[in-house]
């Protein structure tokens, strides 16, 4: 996969958003479902992210065809249940990939690709064609990066996600950032073992 540099995230539960979006510049476009949608509004923005993808995917930025940016989905942890609900909804082949939050290892990975794997054999999508990027978010996380992103082929990239990492371990946030020097670098090292892409 291409680099991505740019990830731009958009509230799946916010219309006039998703249809800005289809304008603006990014490497990728990332339809949220977990943390900028409240839970009494997550069947809703996951309907209106499923019925936006089709229009969303067809065109990018400034008329560039679909093939000059990626569309992701980040869907709900598993921990929270919605899931399953979420991967039923978007998984087609207007998506490129899924953005997996808060996996605690490996065997999180698994079990999402599992559920992907079942999704596109039954819904006639190539097998592997929808790629993964989990993002280490809490300590167990960090201590499991490499088994998080070696643990399955369709897993792309790693991305490190600072504000729920800072807030589940109690560190203090700081203008310079040094206090997350040392998680970023393991993010970075464990990316490059696995040959994939470190993302921040």
């Amino acid at each position: 996969m291409e680099l991505l540099r740019t990830l731009l995230f958009v509230p799946g539960n916010r219309q006039k958003m998703i249809e800005k979006a289809r304008h603006l510049h990014a490497d990728a476009l990332v339809l949220d479902l977990e943390d900028s949608v409240p839970m009494s509004e997550k069947a809703s923005a996951r309907a209106q992210v499923r019925d936006s993808l089709p229009e969303l995917t067809q065109q990018g930025a400034a008329g560039v065809e679909r093939k000059g940016r990626k569309v992701f989905v980040r869907i709900n942890s598993l921990d929270s249940g919605l899931a399953e609900e979420d991967l039923e909804a978007v998984i087609t082949s207007d998506i490129d990939g899924i953005n997996q939050p808060k996996p605690a290892a490996g065997i999180d990975i698994k079990e999402i690709a599992a559920i992907i794997e079942r999704l596109e054999r039954e819904r006639g999508i190539t097998a592997g064609y929808i790629k993964l990027i989990p993002w280490v978010e809490t300590a167990r996380a960090l201590i499991h990066a490499f088994d998080i992103a070696s643990a399955s082929p369709r897993v792309v990239g790693i991305s490190f996600g600072a504000e729920d990492f800072t807030l589940e371990t109690g560190i203090t946030r700081t203008e310079d950032g040094s206090e997350l020097l040392y998680p970023r670098t393991i993010v970075v090292i464990a990316a490059k073992a696995a040959n994939v892409i470190p993302i921040d």
